[in-house]
């Protein structure tokens, strides 16, 4: 494998607010693992943050500051709290630079996500995975592997409209999250907007 596939972030430098949680945490281990110079801070620790080796992660009741020169990424719970980009952009990138495998759906992302990269793993294929929970038979939430990338697309905050994986897998479609949709067709037509974008879908 070359350096600029195994190092594609070599020289970047990001922070992430929100650093324990199940996403924030694997996003930081995978661009921790591709070359990126990763800190991060959260309120408490947690249990994600046993994976994340290398990494320096400050635990204090309120937000520091993001470092300057470093490139800031704010989970949703800190948003408008911490200065710095949505998580979706991270994720966004992250799933460009991998040929990727997005699950999507109200319901089952997690538990299908896993059955995906546990297939992957056992077929030898090296998968790397970004997945919402902690996956025994893989170790952990994440994993910076050679072969495609398995992520969750949420749609609770549209953020799933800005992947571009090679292979789409939507699984349902509800009315899940009021308080971004007003009705179940709104969600199914930014599911159809984002599929138009992605070459092979899978639909459950």
């Amino acid at each position: 494998m070359s350096s600029s596939r195994s190092q594609p972030l070599a020289g970047r430098r990001i922070w992430i607010a929100g650093i324990g949680g199940a996403g924030m945490s694997a996003y930081a281990l995978l661009a921790h693992a591709w070359g990126a110079e990763v800190a991060g801070w959260d309120r408490v620790d947690t249990p994600y943050l046993a994976h994340l080796a290398g990494i320096e992660i400050a635990i204090t009741p309120e937000p520091p500051q993001p470092p300057d020169g470093w490139e800031a990424y704010v989970s949703t719970a800190f948003a408008g709290r911490v200065a710095g980009r949505p998580r979706a952009d991270l994720l966004a990138e992250l799933v460009s630079l991998r040929r990727s495998i997005v699950v999507a759906g109200a319901h089952g992302k997690t538990t299908t996500s896993g059955m995906i990269a546990f297939c992957l793993d056992r077929l030898g294929l090296d998968p790397a995975f970004l997945i919402g929970g902690e996956i025994p038979q893989l170790g952990g939430n994440a994993r910076a592997g050679s072969g495609l990338l398995v992520a969750e697309g949420d749609e609770s905050d549209r953020s799933v409209a800005a992947l571009r994986p090679e292979i789409a897998i939507l699984l349902n479609v509800d009315l899940d999250h009021h308080a971004t949709f007003g009705t179940r067709a709104e969600v199914a037509a930014l599911f159809e907007d984002w599929l138009a974008h992605v070459p092979h879908v899978v639909r459950a």
